[in-house]
């Protein structure tokens, strides 16, 4: 049986770094329900963010593309290269598993489920789904209600 699509690289990643992440999510959310002025650059950042997806499909379309430039202009034992990063790709598409993955995790990406959760909490708080509670409580009872909402 094969993971589902949203768990397989969280499934693969020790859970020392999968908490580690989550930490860093609740603090971004705490931080910016207390200073909601700077939600919106946040939101930018968030955007502009690489998942390890596309950090792993880039990695591997270098690489791959390296091996046969490499095998045609040089030496064919190159093009071992790309039938090994893309062997990687494919163990990583039904798996999510594949060499670079634990490096790329202890270096802070993340998956889109990941930013996306960071996302949604901060628009939750911004007030972009309407409002959080209607007693208008403090920041961290904001926090701990948009993030409740992106977690479950």
């Amino acid at each position: 049986m094969l993971p589902n699509t949203a768990d397989r690289v969280p499934m693969h990643t020790p859970a020392s770094l999968n908490w580690a992440i989550e930490r860093q999510i609740r603090a971004s959310i705490h931080y910016h329900a207390a200073n909601p002025e700077s939600i919106d650059g946040r939101l930018a950042e968030l955007d502009r963010e690489w998942d390890v997806e596309r950090t792993l499909e880039a990695n591997a379309a270098t690489l791959a593309f390296a091996g046969v430039v490499l095998g045609a202009a040089s030496d064919k034992r190159w093009l071992a290269l790309p039938a090994l990063v893309t062997g990687f790709l494919f163990q990583h598409a039904l798996q999510g598993w594949c060499p670079p993955l634990p490096l790329l995790r202890s270096l802070g990406f993340r998956t889109m489920r990941e930013i996306d959760m960071e996302r949604f909490a901060l628009k939750a708080i911004r007030g972009d789904f309407g409002p959080l509670n209607a007693s208008g409580a403090a920041e961290n009872s904001r926090a701990l209600h948009a993030l409740r909402a992106v977690m479950n």
